[in-house]
């Protein structure tokens, strides 16, 4: 699993609450704490579970030995330790949670169940369901085209970085952090932090001209990977380097000619807000 490659998905909406989840090992794992929050509306959820994992041990319930301790953003943007659960586990889990929420959170697992399943048989749907999630947030259709090739392009980026010697979270951060700093000037929880984001994707927040280089950037790289057939860490993160630095010359030559900053603190919540006020 790597930091952005499936960050479009990485995060499922229950009755408009977040709910973190990874793919690994062919199955969705999902976040024990957000869940509990959802059911139980805690305030401080973490705590509830390590309550509950104490009394289901006590009880010899096996379900909590099926957790399994995955890397997911937290709040404050960073990549940390999170007890996950599959569906089957989640399940069990919920019936140990008294919550009135049970019943239609089990019918929302079996649907996200079923979207994987057809999307497996079908890949052109998850790209469907993707651009019809953007549509309903107000994107225009020219940035969903743009955000849909980044995305392309990020996965085939990161399947090459896997291939190559990337082995770790940690080295796919470090790697996307150097075409960031090289395009940009700034690295993804700098960029976050200018935009004024904490959990969101950055992606999300990008402007057209931001998405064009971020996919010159993570394009270069690519081809520079394979034409010089790179492997090891130190190799990409050069490579990842070039790459960016390419994208940044661009960006540069360009902000030149504009006489402004293509680097924006604008992100879309901030202009959806604007549209209303128009």
């Amino acid at each position: 699993m790597n930091a952005d490659s499936n960050n479009s998905k990485s995060i499922a909406l229950f009755e408009q609450s977040a709910i973190r989840r990874e793919w690994y090992d062919n199955r969705w794992y999902y976040s024990v704490t957000d869940i509990i929050s959802v059911l139980t509306e805690s305030l401080d959820p973490l705590a509830y579970w390590r309550k509950l994992k104490e009394r289901l041990k006590s009880e010899g319930n096996e379900s909590v030995t099926k957790c399994h301790g995955l890397k997911m953003i937290a709040n404050d943007g960073k990549y940390r330790l999170t007890d996950t659960a599959d569906s089957e586990t989640v399940l069990r889990l919920i019936q140990s949670v008294p919550s009135p929420k049970a019943e239609p959170f089990k019918m929302w697992l079996a649907r996200l169940g079923k979207e994987r399943i057809d999307e497996i048989q079908d890949p052109e749907l998850a790209t469907k369901r993707t651009r019809a999630m953007y549509k309903s947030k107000g994107y225009s259709d020219s940035w969903i085209e743009k955000r849909l090739r980044g995305i392309a392009i990020r996965e085939e980026l990161t399947d090459e970085w896997k291939n190559r010697g990337a082995t770790e979270q940690k080295d796919y951060e470090i790697l996307t952090a150097e075409i960031s700093k090289a395009t940009f000037g700034v690295t993804p929880s700098e960029y976050k932090q200018l935009k004024g984001l904490e959990r969101e994707n950055l992606r999300d927040h990008m402007d057209d001209f931001e998405l064009i280089f971020n996919m010159l950037g993570e394009r270069s790289t690519t081809e520079i990977h394979r034409n010089e057939d790179s492997k090891g860490i130190p190799k990409l993160q050069s490579d990842a380097r070039a790459g960016g630095d390419i994208a940044g010359g661009a960006r540069k030559k360009l902000e030149e000619r504009l006489g402004r900053s293509v680097v924006s603190k604008k992100n879309f919540l901030h202009n959806a807000e604007n549209k209303k006020l128009t």
